[in-house]
């Protein structure tokens, strides 16, 4: 499919913040395909591997973490943005890199973080995740960053929507890079939030139910998700239930996807430039009123039964527990960092303690508990839950 009007054009991006002497642009690859390639080729993304998407630490090999999610993430965004006639380099680019900010141990590590940090301004995963392409992660000399295209930034800074009142990493990197936070952000950017939704409402129900903290049978007290069981026990009435579950979570990702297509094209219909996006006063790519009411129907489900499932609850508080004490051990001996942290490690607040939460922030789920185990001599039972 040709490239629409409104999609975002690789030759017309506004560029990237540092100028690398020494590399070129030529090439067969795009200015989108090679921030796909920067973020792949990433030491942040090889770390997704090793952190928790819903289940802590999780033992069993089927589960997904925060990279087998971002795939999946990707996999739905591409899908869309082709049919769309969005650029899907750019999609996919965003789809990958959402998560590369978060913490071990998920939003539980991220509370503890933002917990140590709040005298210095609090931690938030998804600045981090700007905080960790634009100045940690560093793969090139004499440069920060994986010095990305503006509009990689600006998709990660606002996938959201608008900013207002941007926290302190933001600010920061906002200041170097002016995003724009005020306006809405590409229908790439838009895609690649509405695709993680789809992924992780959908995915974690088969989490949810594998781990046996989910039911059946409470979750099809959904009415539309009770009549899209039937249907699909319609059409195999011989499966087992675990060949029905896979059927129903693809039909049910299928299901959001087509409505998100229609819906979105619909609110296209006098949209010509990219500028209109931006400019739109709210997001075109949406589901309908009645896909977004089903949406938030199910995602109230999925926190009141799995995310925060007493189970669940407990072994967040180990994790938080950990990450807490991990802060305090560094910030009160700091040569229990790795040696080339401890050696940059600044002598003023807040930057000291930004520093200390840029080291754990990096770390997966089982190189923290390696290190609370090297430091404190023990690892805190139950700290993984499935």
């Amino acid at each position: 499919m040709s490239r629409a009007p409104y999609a975002a054009d690789p030759a017309a991006s506004r560029g990237r913040e540092f100028l690398q002497p020494g590399h070129t642009a030529r090439g067969p690859r795009s200015a989108f395909q090679r921030d796909r390639d920067r973020i792949i080729h990433s030491i942040a993304f090889r770390r997704l591997a090793g952190k928790t998407q819903v289940f802590i630490a999780p033992d069993g090999d089927h589960y997904r973490v925060r990279l087998t999610h971002s795939l999946e993430v990707a996999q739905i965004g591409r899908v869309v943005a082709r049919n769309l006639g969005l650029d899907e380099d750019l999609t996919e680019a965003l789809c990958l890199a959402h998560d590369l900010g978060h913490p071990p141990f998920g939003h539980s590590g991220e509370e503890a973080l933002d917990a140590a940090l709040k005298p210095r301004g609090g931690f938030d995963h998804n600045w981090h995740t700007l905080r960790t392409v634009m100045r940690l992660d560093s793969p090139y000399i004499g440069i920060q960053g994986l010095n990305l295209s503006w509009e990689v930034l600006e998709g990660l800074a606002k996938h959201n929507g608008p900013v207002d009142n941007p926290q302190w990493a933001l600010a920061e990197l906002n200041a170097a890079v002016p995003l724009d936070l005020s306006l809405w952000p590409s229908l790439e950017a838009q895609v690649a939030a509405l695709a993680d939704d789809i992924a992780y409402d959908n995915h974690d129900i088969d989490d949810g139910v594998r781990a046996g903290l989910l039911d059946l049978d409470d979750l099809l007290t959904l009415d539309f998700l009770a009549d899209l069981w039937r249907e699909v026990e319609g059409r195999f009435p011989r499966a087992t239930q675990t060949e029905l579950l896979r059927e129903f979570t693809r039909t049910q990702i299928g299901v959001m996807v087509n409505d998100l297509l229609e819906t979105t094209r619909e609110g296209l219909k006098g949209v010509d430039t990219i500028e209109q996006v931006r400019g739109a006063g709210g997001p075109i790519a949406r589901f309908s009123p009645e896909m977004a009411q089903q949406e938030r129907q199910l995602k109230r489900f999925m926190y009141d039964r799995l995310y925060h499932h007493e189970e669940q609850m407990r072994t967040a508080d180990r994790a938080k527990d950990v990450i807490a004490r991990l802060y305090a051990a560094y910030d009160q001996q700091p040569d229990l960092m790795n040696a080339e942290w401890h050696g940059n490690l600044p002598g003023d607040q807040p930057a000291r303690g930004r520093h200390i939460a840029d080291y754990i922030a990096g770390m997966t789920d089982y190189f923290a508990i390696r290190q609370y185990a090297k430091i404190f001599g023990n690892v805190p039972e139950g700290l993984s839950n499935v």
